[in-house]
Protein backbone atom coordinates (compact mmCIF):
# COMPACT_ATOMS: atom_id res chain seq x y z
CA UNK A 1 0.00 0.00 0.00
CA UNK A 2 1.21 3.75 -0.87
CA UNK A 3 -0.21 6.34 0.84
CA UNK A 4 0.93 10.11 -0.34
CA UNK A 5 0.00 13.58 1.26
CA UNK A 6 0.02 16.86 -0.26
CA UNK A 7 -0.39 20.17 2.08
CA UNK A 8 -1.57 23.16 0.06
CA UNK A 9 -0.90 26.39 1.05
CA UNK A 10 -3.52 28.64 -0.66
CA UNK A 11 -4.17 32.26 -1.27
CA UNK A 12 -7.49 33.18 -2.40
CA UNK A 13 -8.24 36.70 -3.20
CA UNK A 14 -11.27 38.38 -3.40
CA UNK A 15 -12.64 37.20 -0.48
CA UNK A 16 -13.75 39.69 2.44
CA UNK A 17 -14.89 37.55 5.01
CA UNK A 18 -15.18 33.79 6.10
CA UNK A 19 -18.31 32.96 5.16
CA UNK A 20 -16.46 34.05 1.45
CA UNK A 21 -13.63 31.50 2.41
CA UNK A 22 -15.48 28.73 3.17
CA UNK A 23 -17.57 28.75 -0.16
CA UNK A 24 -14.63 28.92 -2.02
CA UNK A 25 -12.95 26.41 -0.31
CA UNK A 26 -16.65 24.05 -0.25
CA UNK A 27 -16.42 24.12 -3.82
CA UNK A 28 -12.47 23.53 -4.65
CA UNK A 29 -12.72 20.46 -1.97
CA UNK A 30 -15.66 18.86 -3.67
CA UNK A 31 -14.57 19.07 -7.41
CA UNK A 32 -11.22 17.59 -6.34
CA UNK A 33 -12.96 15.12 -4.51
CA UNK A 34 -15.20 14.10 -6.98
CA UNK A 35 -12.75 14.40 -9.74
CA UNK A 36 -9.86 12.58 -8.21
CA UNK A 37 -11.11 10.50 -5.86
CA UNK A 38 -8.75 12.19 -2.83
CA UNK A 39 -9.86 12.99 0.81
CA UNK A 40 -9.69 16.97 1.12
CA UNK A 41 -9.57 19.11 4.08
CA UNK A 42 -8.88 22.12 5.37
CA UNK A 43 -5.93 21.58 7.92
CA UNK A 44 -4.59 25.06 8.67
CA UNK A 45 -5.39 29.12 8.84
CA UNK A 46 -8.89 28.56 9.46
CA UNK A 47 -9.18 32.12 11.04
CA UNK A 48 -7.78 34.11 7.93
CA UNK A 49 -9.80 35.71 5.41
CA UNK A 50 -7.71 35.47 2.75
CA UNK A 51 -5.09 32.22 3.11
CA UNK A 52 -6.10 28.41 3.54
CA UNK A 53 -3.93 25.32 4.22
CA UNK A 54 -5.24 21.95 2.39
CA UNK A 55 -4.44 18.70 3.29
CA UNK A 56 -5.19 16.16 0.23
CA UNK A 57 -4.61 12.29 0.55
CA UNK A 58 -4.47 9.23 -1.95
CA UNK A 59 -3.79 5.85 -1.46
CA UNK A 60 -2.94 3.16 -4.02
CA UNK A 61 -0.90 0.19 -5.12
CA UNK A 62 1.70 1.86 -6.50
CA UNK A 63 4.00 4.81 -6.18
CA UNK A 64 4.06 6.24 -9.49
CA UNK A 65 -0.09 6.22 -9.50
CA UNK A 66 -0.06 8.27 -6.41
CA UNK A 67 2.28 9.98 -7.48
CA UNK A 68 0.62 10.87 -10.54
CA UNK A 69 -2.70 11.76 -9.25
CA UNK A 70 -1.48 14.10 -6.47
CA UNK A 71 0.44 16.37 -9.33
CA UNK A 72 -2.56 16.10 -11.42
CA UNK A 73 -4.69 17.30 -8.66
CA UNK A 74 -1.86 19.99 -8.37
CA UNK A 75 -2.15 21.01 -11.74
CA UNK A 76 -6.34 21.45 -11.42
CA UNK A 77 -5.82 23.63 -8.22
CA UNK A 78 -3.57 26.09 -10.51
CA UNK A 79 -6.08 26.21 -13.28
CA UNK A 80 -8.70 27.66 -11.17
CA UNK A 81 -8.96 31.16 -11.06
CA UNK A 82 -10.60 31.52 -7.50
CA UNK A 83 -7.42 30.64 -5.49
CA UNK A 84 -3.57 30.58 -5.86
CA UNK A 85 -1.51 27.70 -4.50
CA UNK A 86 1.35 29.72 -2.72
CA UNK A 87 3.08 26.32 -2.00
CA UNK A 88 2.90 22.97 -1.69
CA UNK A 89 4.46 20.02 0.06
CA UNK A 90 4.35 16.15 -1.40
CA UNK A 91 4.96 13.62 0.65
CA UNK A 92 4.51 9.55 -0.58
CA UNK A 93 4.96 6.63 2.26
CA UNK A 94 5.33 3.27 1.60
CA UNK A 95 3.22 0.37 3.57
Amino acid sequence: MVVGVCHINLSIPGVHSLKEKRHALKSLTTRVRGSFNASVAEVGDNDVWQSAVIGVAVVGNERGFVNSVLDNIIDFIEGLKSVEIVSHEIEIMNY
